[in-house]
């Protein structure tokens, strides 16, 4: 598999502010108060919506992100998700405080905002560097201790929300694509049981509240060493190490910092079960060995490729965990 080295991938267009319909840009005036009179774009991320930090005629200032279904049918659904979860959140977590929800509709177009407090601070640069992963790892780790037990009742378990998209590896084995890589195609049927292992281990249970979507768009790092971590959307309830491993694969793929040297810095990964941290990686690359071969959905048109990048980081660090036994 060839050494790809340091990757820096972009996130999706995001849809400029003013081209927001004026519909709903009225209901967030009404939400924040006061109408908004500047806006600062934020880059980044995955949706097609706009993403940026306002100041309103009265001074105060939101973070803003909005989304509607023409530009994407799906993203809508997880700004809900997110402002469920975000809204239960107690204010000792380092999570900006969601300030207000409101929809508005347009015949059959739906579009979701979100506003927030905004943090002090700005999304990590890239490409991570071993100093900078190692913030955000000590802040995971704080993050993890004092959200357990998971301060937000009602959230789906790991097994509940992703058991289908972990399981990527048995159907590939049921059609191998002609591209695998040579180690992954000579394993197909023992990745295709990554399912089964983690089932037996209980599909990494746990109480504490598990982002699920660590990237370096997901987290903001402020002054004095401070992270903040945003984009809820896929949170789960499990073991409190799993958004370290996660994580972990964000610093490989965006700046090759070794995630092995990185998990080994959080005291949650150094006592988990280490066959069940490779598993959940090998299920990752899985997941990405899968999805990064679909069409680009609608307003996502750069997603494949970095599903690609952190489909060979997950595999890299997948084929050293098990050449030396953590299985």
């Amino acid at each position: 598999m060839a050494d790809r080295g340091a990757v820096s991938l972009p996130g999706s267009p995001r849809l400029p502010y003013d081209q927001v319909p004026g519909g709903l840009r009225a209901a967030i005036d009404s939400a924040l108060g006061s109408p908004v009179v500047s806006v600062s774009p934020r880059s980044g991320g995955f949706s097609p919506g706009p993403a940026v930090v306002v100041t309103c005629a009265d001074g105060s200032r939101a973070f803003v992100k909005a989304v509607g279904t023409p530009l994407n049918p799906e993203t809508p659904s997880l700004l809900r998700a997110e402002a469920a979860v975000t809204a239960g959140l107690p204010p000792t977590l380092p999570v900006p405080a969601l300030r207000a929800h409101v929809e508005w509709a347009d015949g059959a177009d739906e579009w979701v905002a979100l506003m927030f407090d905004v943090f002090d601070g700005e999304a990590a640069p890239l490409p991570w560097t071993p100093q900078t992963a190692a913030l955000a790892v000590g802040g995971l780790t704080e993050l993890a201790l004092s959200a357990t037990p998971c301060p937000v009742a009602g959230l789906p378990t790991l097994a509940e929300r992703v058991d289908a998209p972990l399981s990527s590896w048995a159907r590939l084995a049921a059609d191998p694509p002609v591209d695998l890589d040579p180690w992954e195609a000579e394993r197909l049927d023992w990745l295709g049981e990554v399912p089964e292992r983690l089932a037996a281990g209980g599909w990494l249970a746990g109480d504490t509240l598990v982002h699920g979507d660590l990237r370096a768009d997901n987290l903001l790092l402020g002054a004095g060493g401070s992270v903040a971590f945003v984009d809820w959307a896929w949170a789960v309830r499990g073991a409190d190490w799993i958004d370290t491993v996660l994580f972990a694969l964000d610093a490989a793929a965006q700046g090759g910092v070794d995630p092995e040297w990185l998990v080994g810095r959080s005291p949650l990964v150094v006592a988990a079960n280490p066959g069940q941290v490779t598993d959940l990686v090998l299920a990752m690359a899985g997941m990405w060995a899968s999805s990064m071969r679909r069409p680009a959905p609608p307003g996502l048109p750069t997603i494949r490729v970095f599903q690609r990048h952190f489909h060979e980081a997950a595999l890299a660090w997948g084929i050293r965990r098990v050449a030396a036994g953590l299985v």
